[in-house]
């Protein structure tokens, strides 16, 4: 476990008793981290981004501002969380109705691309380097290396490792990675 001068926090920032903060980690401006929540090391989380409770982020994570990181979400190493994007925990909210027993787990594996102003609807998966475009609404599971766009999103191409939108000769421009397409699932040859 590490001190509060093994990372950074902003003075407008809270981080509420219970929480754990890795090493090199930074906290901007008018962020809240509330208990029984895990930020692992070297993450950046940008303005009034909210965590809590019961969050894990993974390690080299970039959250961007005004994101908020409701319970059930679980972020692996390497993910990144553009502007503004959304991620819920019930899938049928009321403020009626306590729904507190029905939140929903969303896992965001490694090494996903979340654009700006993109929704996550609770209760989905979302694949090992997976890219989401900005504005995007995912209502069902994304397969690793999957690119999806549109509301709701769907598939419209693969993704290297790189980031890298790959074309129909399946070779990462950024490195020369060659990929295929087995069992409608993308491996790196």
């Amino acid at each position: 476990m590490s001190s509060k001068s093994d990372y950074f926090c902003h003075e407008s920032s809270y981080v509420d008793e219970g929480a754990v903060i890795g090493k090199g980690t930074k906290i901007w401006h008018f962020c809240h981290i509330l208990p029984d929540t895990i930020i692992g090391e070297n993450c950046s989380l940008g303005q009034n981004v909210m965590a809590g409770p019961g969050v894990t982020v993974g390690n080299g994570c970039k959250i961007q501002n005004n994101v908020a990181l409701y319970k059930g979400v679980v972020l692996e190493d390497g993910v990144f969380c553009g502007p503004s994007c959304v991620f819920t925990n019930v899938t049928t909210p009321r403020s009626e109705v306590n729904r507190q027993s029905e939140y929903a787990q969303t896992m965001v594996r490694k090494g996903v691309t979340i654009g700006a102003n993109a929704t996550i609807v609770c209760g989905h998966e979302l694949g090992e380097y997976c890219f989401i475009a900005a504005g995007a609404v995912v209502t069902k599971d994304v397969k690793p290396h999957a690119v999806m766009a549109g509301v709701p999103a769907k598939q419209i191409g693969w993704v290297a490792h790189s980031g890298e939108m790959l074309r129909d000769d399946m070779v990462c421009p950024r490195t020369g990675d060659r990929y295929k397409v087995v069992n409608e699932h993308l491996v790196r040859k």
